[in-house]
């Protein structure tokens, strides 16, 4: 079914982390040789090991996506190492405990910088590897990026400000730049994003498990929400993500597709 993924070469930001890796062993599964980038060289490099260990082809990248000439010189690494680039996802991003309303911190303490800082985490680390990778498909005429956006760009969460203001604006940055490279440069450059719903991750395991290992009221709250009734799953994050990087959407750009249980269809009632 993803024939076309075999000896293609993908960037994964924010490989390191758990949705990312996850769909980074997979692309490694259909034969496509991958290269993690995280701001961690140690989370790269276990990813990419864990690969690598089962028959596939990985390299591990330290790399901050918000410094365009970190994002320059790791792309630099990856074309000395495999020649071209096919594919690109943004998968780099987070919330944090200091922009997330709580009993102990109020929207109106929050810091501008703080706020500032966690839009930029989960906007320009899209923004900025799709300038740099963006500017080799443009010579190339041909490629394909693919945002890790999340449901709350779409519906925003309670209590989390920053992060919900960074995925919409990336949801935003996805139909633009989809146009904008359709229009500018060749129709063969597609960009789209995947909103994952609620998956338990290291980012948001402090909102969702409370210190005896259960569910916290938010996580109960949550669940009570979702359709299907209960939390996603990494792996089911992937088939998503490998349809839209894949020859099989061939003709699908500027889309994001939830992935969620039904969260975004459910009113409440």
């Amino acid at each position: 079914m993803y024939e076309d993924l075999n000896g293609k070469i993908a960037v994964i930001t924010g490989g390191g982390g758990i949705l990312c890796g996850e769909i980074a062993k997979n692309l490694s599964k259909l034969g496509t040789k991958v290269a993690i980038f995280d701001i961690s060289t140690e989370a790269a490099l276990a990813t990419a090991e864990q690969i690598t260990a089962v028959g596939g082809n990985a390299i591990g990248v330290q790399c901050n996506a918000l410094d365009k000439k970190d994002v320059q010189t790791a792309i630099n690494t990856v074309l000395e190492k495999f020649g071209k680039i096919d594919i690109l996802i943004n998968g780099a991003g987070g919330s944090r405990k200091e922009c997330t309303a709580s009993p102990t911190l109020s929207f109106f303490d929050m810091t501008p910088s703080d706020i500032s800082n966690v839009m930029a985490l989960n906007y320009m680390s899209a923004v900025i590897p799709s300038q740099v990778v963006g500017e080799i498909y443009a010579k190339n005429k041909s490629g394909v990026i693919l945002n890790i956006s999340s449901i709350a760009g779409i519906s925003p969460l309670t209590n989390s400000i920053a992060y919900c203001s960074g995925k919409a604006a990336t949801n935003n940055f996805t139909q633009w730049l989809a146009i904008h490279m359709a229009k500018n440069y060749s129709p063969n450059i597609r960009v789209n994003a995947i909103a994952p719903g609620f998956v338990l991750t290291t980012q948001n395991h402090f909102m969702m498990v409370d210190e005896n290992g259960g569910m916290t009221d938010r996580a109960k709250a949550v669940v009570a929400n979702v359709p299907m009734g209960r939390f996603g799953k990494p792996e089911e994050i992937v088939g998503a993500a490998l349809w839209l990087v894949s020859d099989n959407a061939a003709f699908v750009t500027g889309v994001i597709i939830p992935v969620d249980g039904g969260y975004t269809a459910f009113s409440g009632v």
